[in-house]
């Protein structure tokens, strides 16, 4: 994510009712590339990005490529049916097998698929190491 996009995304979360830092927060993880990393079918971001811009990735049962896409509570996400041969995808499922998906989503790994059970929360988020306060003192000047 580039510096422009990121400020429209804090300015989203500066608006919303509660503490920006969190809403900052559970904005960038309800991305769909990030949902898609979450749920192990991109073993990097970058990798999970990709997937959904070219087109592998449905949406309640509709495509979607946009990988800013903010998913919802009871949203399903799947990979599409023509692509649930594909070796990168198959790949990346297989080396995420070990990591354990947040609680926030419910992951079938074999169905290639997975269903938004909550909005994230800061204590979903044990595995990132950040202040996010820091950043919403730099943005707020």
């Amino acid at each position: 994510m580039l510096e422009r996009q990121f400020r429209i995304t804090f300015e989203k979360a500066a608006l919303q009712k509660g503490i920006t830092g969190e809403n900052l927060m559970q904005n960038l993880e309800r991305r769909l590339d990030s949902v898609i990393f979450r749920m192990g079918f991109g073993t990097s971001r970058a990798q999970a990005r990709q997937v959904v811009s070219h087109g592998h990735i449905d949406v309640n049962g509709r495509k979607c490529n946009i990988p800013s896409a903010m998913v919802r509570v009871g949203d399903v996400i799947s990979v599409r049916e023509s692509s649930k041969t594909n070796a990168t995808i198959l790949a990346a499922r297989d080396a995420t097998a070990h990591a354990p998906a947040p609680n926030w989503i419910d992951v079938d790994r074999e169905g290639l698929k997975g269903r938004v059970q909550s909005l994230p929360k800061r204590e979903d988020l044990v595995q990132i190491q950040l202040n996010e306060q820091l950043i919403v003192e730099l943005y707020s000047k």
